[in-house]
């Protein structure tokens, strides 16, 4: 009955050290290893394997993908970067341009879209300018992290809080108990960064250069695709404001804004090999994995029979960012979610879970899977990476702080 707890404690520690031997092992290697491991012993069948895989994620991913390929194919992602960046003067400038700008970004588009399409065009800043990318790939985790902890389409487990948990009108909810302290955390991010990475920091002057359009047509069906996509969000939006019923997932949005690349598209065929699989192939090893943890029921069972006040607020913070490292952010919600409903959870209950669960990610590598997005991505496109020990040294006193804030809050308001 252990041996899938077995098998994650395997995971977690090869993502810390990445190195067996000489050998320097990929996250999506380690998953899939994982992944194998509960296979081949028989811990969960390749029927409940499949069914496991969450369909709506990978096409969500895969879409994504399409898109921030072609964007970058294109010559459209660089443009985009200088009309988004060129009014920072300075590193100070860039940081808070990326902390609030990608932030309010991942509110609205969702996290794991931001890591997605911010990798490469953090990457491309950092070439430019000669920056530290290590630095501005952290920055981008934190921004979109904290960002999205703010509104109910900001993350998968959000929306899970939002459309599961009895919340009247999500994003005014959301807004209410969220957005100061998001705002106040991000700053406080700003304020960290700048003492952890001192001596990155300097106050020279930066000149912005704009890159050519390297595929004219190409960029065309890639701003056609980026308008589709936000002006799908919006209506989502408004649908959800107007208490409307339909039910308009996030899968159906990103797939239908990269149908003008896959059906117009010349490229197409060269895109779609572009596509970072590797990651795709994680989520779906994790999926596998996850499922074989959640069916021992080992966390599950620890969190009742632990006699815990599971309804206060401290708990719920603690819960939250813990348990997010083991069992990743959205299978910990699904758990905790139908527990804090039948013990008569309020709607501030319900928030403290989101910000909990949320700001988990800036805590380990594995706390969100947008980090692992990011540092697969940065990986695949120029061999930069995020090891545990450099996310973990500013990733744990940045989450201590942020959930100081939020607990803080949540006690005075």
């Amino acid at each position: 009955m252990m041996i899938p707890i077995i098998i994650l404690a395997v995971v977690f520690t090869l993502i810390a050290i990445r190195q067996v031997g000489n050998i320097t092992l990929e996250i999506w290697q380690i998953m899939l290893f994982g992944a194998i491991a509960v296979l081949i012993t028989g811990q969960i069948s390749p029927t409940d394997a499949l069914k496991s895989i969450n369909v709506d994620v990978m096409l969500f991913l895969f879409s994504m993908f399409v898109i921030s390929v072609a964007l970058e194919e294109s010559g459209y992602l660089s443009h985009l970067s200088y009309e988004i960046f060129k009014r920072a003067k300075n590193m100070d400038q860039v940081l808070l341009f990326i902390l609030f700008g990608m932030g309010f970004a991942s509110a609205l588009l969702m996290n794991d879209t931001l890591a997605i399409i911010g990798t490469p065009m953090v990457l491309l800043l950092a070439k430019k300018h000669d920056m530290n990318p290590k630095t501005l790939l952290i920055v981008l985790a934190f921004s979109i992290t904290i960002g999205g902890v703010m509104s109910p389409i900001g993350n998968p487990q959000n929306f899970l809080i939002a459309t599961q948990g009895n919340i009247d009108n999500p994003f005014l909810t959301f807004l209410r108990y969220l957005l100061i302290p998001t705002i106040i955390n991000l700053f406080a991010a700003f304020l960290l960064i700048k003492i952890v990475y001192k001596g990155q920091f300097n106050n020279n002057s930066l000149n912005h250069s704009q890159e050519p359009i390297k595929d004219p047509k190409l960029a065309i069906l890639s701003k056609v695709s980026l308008v589709l996509l936000l002006i799908l969000i919006f209506i989502k939006i408004a649908i959800a404001f107007l208490n409307i019923q339909i039910d308009l997932k996030l899968v159906y949005i990103t797939l239908i804004s990269a149908l003008p690349i896959l059906v117009f598209g010349r490229k197409r065929i060269s895109i779609i090999k572009k596509v970072d699989w590797q990651t795709l192939v994680f989520f779906a090893a994790m999926f596998i994995l996850m499922e074989s943890v959640w069916d021992v029921g080992f966390f599950q069972s620890a969190i009742t029979t632990l006699n815990i006040n599971i309804l206060s607020i401290p708990m719920i913070f603690a819960v939250g960012v813990l348990l997010s490292q083991l069992i990743s952010n959205v299978p910990l919600v699904a758990l905790y979610l139908p527990m804090l409903s039948h013990a008569g959870a309020t709607t501030k209950e319900m928030m403290a879970l989101a910000a909990g669960s949320t700001i988990a990610g800036n805590f380990l590598i594995l706390g969100a899977a947008s980090n692992v997005i990011i540092i697969q991505n940065a990986e695949k496109r120029s061999g930069e990476t995020l090891t545990f020990l450099e996310f973990a040294k500013i990733g744990i006193p940045m989450t201590m702080v942020n959930i100081l804030i939020y607990m803080l809050f949540f006690v005075l308001f």
